[in-house]
């Protein structure tokens, strides 16, 4: 089991993900950020919107998606 932090993936807080797969992790940083949405919790609204001009494109989220997943690889287990 590894785990990431909603900051590593672009949010903004420190709230902990875990999963045996990043796939695991990136499903509960999705519902995490529509929680944090729904509150109108205006840090992660911000983050959100700073994502949202990053991610022009679909290859720019393929881009993102891809290197967030080389460094959950990348973690060591817990």
């Amino acid at each position: 089991m590894k785990k990431m932090t909603c900051k590593q993936l672009g949010g903004a807080c420190d709230t902990e993900f875990y999963g045996e797969t990043f796939e695991e992790i990136a499903s509960q940083s999705k519902k995490h950020g529509m929680e944090m949405f729904q509150e109108k919790d205006t840090a992660h609204i911000d983050a959100m919107n700073e994502m949202q001009k990053q991610m022009k494109t679909p290859s720019d989220f393929t881009t993102w998606y891809e290197s967030k997943k080389q460094e959950f690889n990348s973690l060591n287990n817990i």
